[in-house]
């Protein structure tokens, strides 16, 4: 797909989400803010984020923002500001737009800090939490970004970093030219270089085996401290998103022998760690005079297991920086793929990360996307017609499967615009978009409240148990599935422009409500004829939707509704109240 291609579609998609009964966004830049945003988390640059529209003149100075995402920890926090134009052909921005973005965006962040801003703000509206957040927070977050996200070409794609009360806040540009070469290449690391004579100042000594009968070369190095904490502080968690953990903490027992020996045995690091282990697509070796090879650079590169080491080398070195990084070193394990087909890949990758030695072990349950619980639902989704029999629902098991099943089997103009018809991007579902629909259905909304990925652990611990591999769907679990995702996705569209803020929390709770009091009646097997709700459950939604809101308001006994939403004492609360009836016209959605 071209990038003239790429833009048409994408304002196809923005198009076509705006116009879906279940669309989440009422605007077009909120729409393509969702799909960047969404973006960039799935492929590990970001965490789970949020749309937050909202811009004022504070202090004689604009500020603008149109998304953040948050880490758990809150040291880390990345913020979005949108400049869309929506024009169908090809269109440059000028560098000094996009700055003047990044700077409105950053006066938001100086506001906030200096605490000048949330005491201005209407305390319903969504941006309100944030900046109380940076307020309160500001002097423990580590790491702040801030992106311009733009459907137009920019020259520059990031800015010299700006000092806000003590911090340096980093300026990126995510065009729709990087956009597309994040979709064309197909792999998530592409972007990923590593030039080890720039980093560290020479080629690094290496055992190279090339691999003539097998899928891979095979390289064994040593990589001083200094130079992975640099790498991991250049490209963060996209350089785990191979990984089958995130970081665990510096609070865990193997975390916290990480650091100590860092701080008081930095010279034995390299005799008490296993190491870690790499892929990359490409690598580039150089013989010596001596008969030796150096690794000069890695293109693609991510780390499959080590990524607790790599992660705590650079969060001890930011708590305490008098740690000596010139003392540790690391061996390091690389693998070095041959571009076999994808599959193929992601299965080596999976049993590399299942199999090479660790300092925790790896559970079975951390190898979710290869779950046959996973892998049933994907089958089932590319065989399971709609009933007009021409549409189908897609079930993402590996991310960015949507797109390339769009360029693989869209090959004329006019296939692509039939398989558009046929699997639009609305009737999308991700692992984690699963999580979030079934959960919500299990009267689980404070898991669904924690965030995307911490609800898609929680789900599949109940899903898998203890069992190996847990009980895959079967074609009618599949359809009523996807009705429990018409239910979600009907409430959310619902839900929104009622609301102006904590719509999510309301439409997760909501649902929850819905499958208490209404589930064992609900006809599933229905709503997946009918593709659709019916109007006397959208009523109900509807009228549902404000006796949460406000029981939730009620009982968050001043806490941030977002925040108490996460407990399972709030849904303990909201559970026990007594709501209206429900409406006289509910048969019509019970069997």
């Amino acid at each position: 797909m071209t990038l003239e291609e790429f833009l048409a579609d994408n304002h196809a998609r923005v198009r076509a989400d705006l116009a879906d009964p279940n669309g989440s966004q009422p605007f077009e830049e909120s729409v393509f803010t969702e799909l960047v945003m969404q973006h960039m988390a799935d492929i590990g640059m970001t965490a789970d984020p949020a749309v937050c529209h909202y811009t004022a003149v504070v202090s004689r100075a604009k500020v603008k923002i149109s998304g953040y995402a948050a880490s758990d920890d809150g040291e880390e926090l990345d913020l979005f500001v949108t400049l869309y134009s929506g024009a169908d052909t090809l269109q440059a921005v000028p560098d000094g737009e996009t700055e003047r973005a990044a700077e409105v965006c950053l006066q938001f962040v100086r506001k906030c800090a200096e605490g000048k801003l949330a005491a201005t703000m209407d305390e319903s509206n969504d941006a309100y939490m944030l900046a109380f957040m940076i307020q309160e927070g500001y002097p423990t977050i580590q790491e702040i970004r801030i992106y311009v996200l733009t459907d137009r070409v920019a020259k520059a794609k990031n800015f010299k970093p700006r000092e806000v009360a003590g911090k340096t806040i980093k300026l990126e540009v995510m065009d729709i030219e990087r956009l597309h070469r994040h979709w064309s290449e197909g792999k998530p690391r592409d972007e990923l270089a590593v030039n080890f004579e720039d980093i560290a100042g020479a080629a690094l000594p290496c055992v190279y085996v090339p691999g003539e009968a097998a899928d891979y070369d095979y390289a064994l190095t040593v990589i001083p401290g200094e130079v992975l904490r640099h790498i991991y502080e250049r490209y963060g968690a996209r350089l785990l998103e191979a990984n089958v953990r995130s970081f665990l903490t510096a609070t865990g027992k193997v975390n916290r022998g990480i650091r100590d020996t860092l701080r008081a045995d930095p010279e034995k690091f390299m005799a008490f760690n296993n190491g870690i282990v790499l892929v990359a697509d490409e690598a580039h070796i150089r013989g010596t005079p001596d008969g030796g090879t150096r690794l000069i650079w890695l293109k693609g590169m991510q780390i499959v297991n080590g990524g607790q080491t790599t992660a705590s080398i650079y969060f001890t070195m930011k708590r305490y920086p008098e740690v000596d990084l010139r003392k540790v070193r690391i061996p390091a394990k690389i693998i070095v793929l041959h571009g076999v087909d994808e599959a193929t890949e992601e299965a080596l990758i999976a049993d590399i990360s299942k199999y090479a030695n660790s300092q925790n072990a790896v559970k079975q349950s951390d190898l979710h996307a290869n779950k046959p619980y996973h892998i049933e639902l994907e089958r089932l989704s590319n065989t399971t017609y709609c009933p007009d029999g021409v549409g189908r629902w897609f079930y993402e098991r590996a991310a960015g499967s949507y797109n390339t099943m769009l360029a693989r089997e869209g090959t004329t103009p006019a296939k692509l615009k039939a398989l558009k018809a046929a699997i639009p991007n609305s009737r999308k579902i991700t692992k984690t978009d699963l999580a979030k629909y079934l959960n919500a259905w299990n009267e689980q909304p404070a898991n669904v409240s924690a965030g995307s990925q911490k609800n898609f652990e929680r789900f599949m611990e109940a899903t898998t148990g203890n069992a190996d591999d847990g009980t895959p769907p079967d074609a009618t679990a599949f359809k009523r599935i996807i009705a429990k995702a018409i239910i979600y996705k009907a409430a959310q569209k619902l839900i929104r422009p009622l609301f102006p803020a904590f719509q999510a929390n309301i439409t997760t709770y909501t649902v929850s409500l819905v499958a208490r009091r209404l589930g064992p009646h609900i006809d599933l097997d229905r709503i997946w004829q009918q593709q659709a709700i019916p109007a006397s459950l959208e009523r109900q939604i509807t009228i549902w939707s404000g006796e949460v809101a406000r029981v939730l308001n009620e009982t968050s006994g001043g806490r941030m509704i977002s925040e108490w939403a996460k407990r399972p004492e709030c849904w303990n609360a909201v559970r026990e109240v007594q709501y209206s009836r429900p409406l006289a016209g509910a048969p019509e959605a019970v069997s």
